[in-house]
Protein backbone atom coordinates (compact mmCIF):
# COMPACT_ATOMS: atom_id res chain seq x y z
CA UNK A 1 0.00 0.00 0.00
CA UNK A 2 1.87 3.07 -1.24
CA UNK A 3 0.45 6.06 0.51
CA UNK A 4 -2.51 7.06 2.64
CA UNK A 5 -3.98 10.39 1.80
CA UNK A 6 -5.27 13.11 4.14
CA UNK A 7 -6.16 16.21 2.14
CA UNK A 8 -6.01 18.91 4.78
CA UNK A 9 -4.70 22.01 3.15
CA UNK A 10 -5.45 25.40 4.73
CA UNK A 11 -6.91 28.59 3.34
CA UNK A 12 -3.51 29.91 2.28
CA UNK A 13 -3.19 27.26 -0.37
CA UNK A 14 -6.88 27.24 -1.25
CA UNK A 15 -7.29 23.53 -1.85
CA UNK A 16 -10.14 21.23 -0.86
CA UNK A 17 -10.10 19.47 2.51
CA UNK A 18 -11.06 15.99 3.60
CA UNK A 19 -11.57 14.92 7.18
CA UNK A 20 -11.23 11.18 6.83
CA UNK A 21 -8.19 9.03 6.15
CA UNK A 22 -8.46 6.78 3.11
CA UNK A 23 -7.91 3.08 3.65
CA UNK A 24 -7.50 2.45 -0.08
CA UNK A 25 -4.35 2.61 -2.19
CA UNK A 26 -4.14 5.93 -3.97
CA UNK A 27 -2.05 7.45 -6.72
CA UNK A 28 -1.17 11.05 -7.48
CA UNK A 29 -3.04 12.72 -10.27
CA UNK A 30 -0.73 13.29 -13.23
CA UNK A 31 0.58 16.83 -13.39
CA UNK A 32 0.15 18.93 -16.51
CA UNK A 33 2.98 18.65 -18.99
CA UNK A 34 5.84 21.06 -18.29
CA UNK A 35 4.40 22.57 -15.12
CA UNK A 36 5.86 22.56 -11.63
CA UNK A 37 3.33 22.42 -8.83
CA UNK A 38 3.22 21.28 -5.23
CA UNK A 39 2.24 17.68 -4.59
CA UNK A 40 -0.49 17.38 -1.94
CA UNK A 41 -1.13 13.65 -2.14
CA UNK A 42 1.52 12.30 0.21
CA UNK A 43 0.75 11.36 3.82
CA UNK A 44 -0.61 14.25 5.86
CA UNK A 45 -1.34 13.58 9.52
CA UNK A 46 -2.79 15.97 12.06
CA UNK A 47 0.07 17.12 14.27
CA UNK A 48 -0.48 19.51 17.14
CA UNK A 49 1.57 22.68 16.65
CA UNK A 50 3.31 24.30 19.62
CA UNK A 51 3.11 28.08 20.00
CA UNK A 52 5.61 30.14 18.02
CA UNK A 53 8.97 30.51 19.71
CA UNK A 54 8.69 27.69 22.25
CA UNK A 55 11.79 25.57 23.01
CA UNK A 56 10.03 22.63 21.38
CA UNK A 57 9.94 24.42 18.04
CA UNK A 58 11.36 27.91 17.58
CA UNK A 59 10.87 27.75 13.79
CA UNK A 60 7.22 28.13 12.93
CA UNK A 61 6.51 31.50 11.30
CA UNK A 62 2.99 32.45 10.33
CA UNK A 63 2.35 34.11 6.97
CA UNK A 64 2.35 37.51 8.68
CA UNK A 65 5.71 36.79 10.33
CA UNK A 66 7.52 35.09 7.45
CA UNK A 67 9.29 38.13 5.96
CA UNK A 68 10.83 39.51 9.18
CA UNK A 69 11.50 36.00 10.44
CA UNK A 70 13.43 34.91 7.34
CA UNK A 71 15.18 38.26 7.05
CA UNK A 72 16.54 37.87 10.58
CA UNK A 73 17.34 34.20 10.03
CA UNK A 74 19.17 35.02 6.82
CA UNK A 75 21.33 37.61 8.55
CA UNK A 76 22.34 35.04 11.16
CA UNK A 77 22.81 32.26 8.59
CA UNK A 78 24.50 33.76 5.50
CA UNK A 79 25.56 30.49 3.84
CA UNK A 80 25.06 30.12 0.09
CA UNK A 81 26.56 26.71 -0.75
CA UNK A 82 24.74 23.42 -0.21
CA UNK A 83 25.33 19.77 -1.09
CA UNK A 84 22.48 17.38 -1.96
CA UNK A 85 23.61 13.77 -1.49
CA UNK A 86 21.83 10.96 -3.34
CA UNK A 87 22.55 7.34 -4.23
CA UNK A 88 23.40 8.59 -7.73
CA UNK A 89 26.03 11.00 -6.43
CA UNK A 90 26.22 14.53 -5.03
CA UNK A 91 24.72 17.73 -6.40
CA UNK A 92 26.25 21.00 -5.22
CA UNK A 93 24.27 24.21 -5.51
CA UNK A 94 24.87 27.90 -4.99
CA UNK A 95 22.00 29.96 -3.53
CA UNK A 96 21.53 33.53 -4.78
CA UNK A 97 21.87 36.39 -2.31
CA UNK A 98 19.38 38.57 -4.19
CA UNK A 99 16.56 36.09 -3.46
CA UNK A 100 17.05 36.45 0.30
CA UNK A 101 13.81 34.89 1.55
CA UNK A 102 14.18 31.77 -0.59
CA UNK A 103 17.86 31.45 0.29
CA UNK A 104 17.23 31.78 4.02
CA UNK A 105 14.30 29.37 3.88
CA UNK A 106 16.32 26.71 2.03
CA UNK A 107 19.14 27.02 4.58
CA UNK A 108 16.59 26.76 7.40
CA UNK A 109 15.03 23.60 5.95
CA UNK A 110 18.47 22.07 5.46
CA UNK A 111 19.77 22.88 8.94
CA UNK A 112 16.58 21.66 10.58
CA UNK A 113 16.88 18.31 8.78
CA UNK A 114 13.63 18.61 6.84
CA UNK A 115 15.08 17.67 3.45
CA UNK A 116 16.74 14.57 4.94
CA UNK A 117 13.24 13.12 5.38
CA UNK A 118 12.33 13.72 1.74
CA UNK A 119 13.25 12.48 -1.72
CA UNK A 120 13.23 13.40 -5.39
CA UNK A 121 9.61 12.35 -5.72
CA UNK A 122 8.94 13.63 -9.24
CA UNK A 123 11.06 13.01 -12.32
CA UNK A 124 9.80 14.55 -15.54
CA UNK A 125 12.02 13.42 -18.43
CA UNK A 126 13.81 16.23 -20.27
CA UNK A 127 12.21 18.77 -17.92
CA UNK A 128 12.88 18.70 -14.16
CA UNK A 129 13.67 16.61 -11.12
CA UNK A 130 11.57 17.76 -8.16
CA UNK A 131 12.28 17.16 -4.47
CA UNK A 132 11.20 18.09 -0.98
CA UNK A 133 8.35 15.65 -0.39
CA UNK A 134 7.91 11.94 0.42
CA UNK A 135 5.49 9.32 1.74
CA UNK A 136 7.07 9.42 5.18
CA UNK A 137 5.01 10.11 8.30
CA UNK A 138 8.12 11.63 9.88
CA UNK A 139 8.36 14.06 6.96
CA UNK A 140 4.72 15.05 7.37
CA UNK A 141 5.16 15.61 11.09
CA UNK A 142 8.27 17.72 10.48
CA UNK A 143 6.58 19.67 7.70
CA UNK A 144 3.67 20.65 9.90
CA UNK A 145 5.98 21.58 12.74
CA UNK A 146 7.97 23.87 10.43
CA UNK A 147 4.94 26.05 9.77
CA UNK A 148 2.09 26.84 7.38
CA UNK A 149 3.29 29.67 5.16
CA UNK A 150 4.24 30.60 1.59
CA UNK A 151 7.25 32.52 0.32
CA UNK A 152 6.65 35.77 -1.59
CA UNK A 153 7.74 35.56 -5.21
CA UNK A 154 11.32 36.81 -5.70
CA UNK A 155 11.73 36.08 -9.41
CA UNK A 156 14.44 38.19 -11.05
CA UNK A 157 14.77 38.74 -14.83
CA UNK A 158 18.47 37.79 -14.71
CA UNK A 159 17.76 34.48 -12.91
CA UNK A 160 16.19 32.41 -15.64
CA UNK A 161 15.20 28.76 -16.00
CA UNK A 162 18.41 27.66 -17.68
CA UNK A 163 19.84 24.16 -17.38
CA UNK A 164 20.82 23.62 -13.74
CA UNK A 165 18.55 26.31 -12.33
CA UNK A 166 17.27 25.63 -8.79
CA UNK A 167 13.74 26.97 -8.29
CA UNK A 168 10.74 26.75 -5.98
CA UNK A 169 7.55 24.85 -6.72
CA UNK A 170 4.24 26.58 -6.06
CA UNK A 171 0.52 25.99 -5.74
CA UNK A 172 -1.09 26.58 -9.13
CA UNK A 173 -4.66 27.31 -8.02
CA UNK A 174 -5.68 30.77 -6.73
CA UNK A 175 -2.06 31.88 -6.42
CA UNK A 176 -2.05 35.10 -8.43
CA UNK A 177 1.02 36.37 -6.58
CA UNK A 178 3.03 33.28 -7.65
CA UNK A 179 4.06 32.62 -4.05
CA UNK A 180 6.37 29.65 -3.51
CA UNK A 181 6.16 26.52 -1.41
CA UNK A 182 8.76 26.63 1.37
CA UNK A 183 9.25 22.86 1.10
CA UNK A 184 9.45 21.75 -2.54
CA UNK A 185 12.06 22.64 -5.14
CA UNK A 186 13.16 21.51 -8.57
CA UNK A 187 16.21 21.51 -10.83
CA UNK A 188 15.90 22.19 -14.56
CA UNK A 189 17.50 19.39 -16.61
CA UNK A 190 17.45 20.02 -20.41
CA UNK A 191 20.02 22.09 -22.28
CA UNK A 192 17.25 24.28 -23.69
CA UNK A 193 16.11 25.19 -20.19
CA UNK A 194 12.47 25.74 -19.23
CA UNK A 195 11.95 29.42 -19.94
CA UNK A 196 8.15 29.25 -19.98
CA UNK A 197 8.46 29.09 -16.16
CA UNK A 198 10.29 32.43 -15.89
CA UNK A 199 8.55 34.99 -13.62
CA UNK A 200 5.93 32.46 -12.53
CA UNK A 201 8.49 30.59 -10.38
CA UNK A 202 11.40 31.94 -8.35
CA UNK A 203 14.83 30.73 -9.43
CA UNK A 204 16.94 31.07 -6.29
CA UNK A 205 20.06 29.06 -7.07
CA UNK A 206 22.06 27.05 -9.59
CA UNK A 207 23.86 23.74 -9.74
CA UNK A 208 27.63 24.27 -9.62
CA UNK A 209 28.63 20.60 -9.62
CA UNK A 210 26.77 17.37 -10.30
CA UNK A 211 24.64 18.02 -13.38
CA UNK A 212 25.68 14.53 -14.47
CA UNK A 213 23.85 13.29 -11.35
CA UNK A 214 20.77 15.32 -12.31
CA UNK A 215 20.93 13.76 -15.78
CA UNK A 216 21.06 10.23 -14.33
CA UNK A 217 18.15 10.86 -11.99
CA UNK A 218 16.17 12.28 -14.91
CA UNK A 219 16.45 8.89 -16.65
CA UNK A 220 14.91 6.70 -13.91
CA UNK A 221 11.67 4.79 -14.57
CA UNK A 222 8.55 6.51 -13.23
CA UNK A 223 4.86 5.75 -12.87
CA UNK A 224 2.03 7.58 -14.65
CA UNK A 225 2.27 10.47 -12.19
CA UNK A 226 6.05 10.80 -12.64
CA UNK A 227 6.84 9.31 -9.23
CA UNK A 228 10.04 7.20 -9.48
CA UNK A 229 9.47 3.48 -9.19
CA UNK A 230 12.40 3.33 -6.75
CA UNK A 231 12.72 6.00 -4.08
CA UNK A 232 15.51 8.56 -4.41
CA UNK A 233 16.12 9.86 -0.87
CA UNK A 234 18.39 12.82 -0.23
CA UNK A 235 20.59 14.28 2.47
CA UNK A 236 21.15 18.03 2.34
CA UNK A 237 24.20 19.60 3.98
CA UNK A 238 25.02 23.31 4.28
CA UNK A 239 28.64 23.80 3.21
CA UNK A 240 29.43 27.51 3.58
Amino acid sequence: MRRFVYFCVGALICLACEDTKSSQKTTRAPQELDTVSVDTSSVVEEVEKPPLGTPKNPFMPTQYEVKPFLKAYGEENPETKVRIETSFGDIEVELFKDTPLHRANFILMAKEGYFDLTQFYRVSPAFVIQGGNSDSYKMTKKRRAMGDYLLPNEAKPHHRHVRGALAAAKFVEQNISNASSPFEFYIVQPQRGAHHLNKAHTVFGRVTKGMDVVDEINKVPVDQSEWPLNNIPMKVTVLE
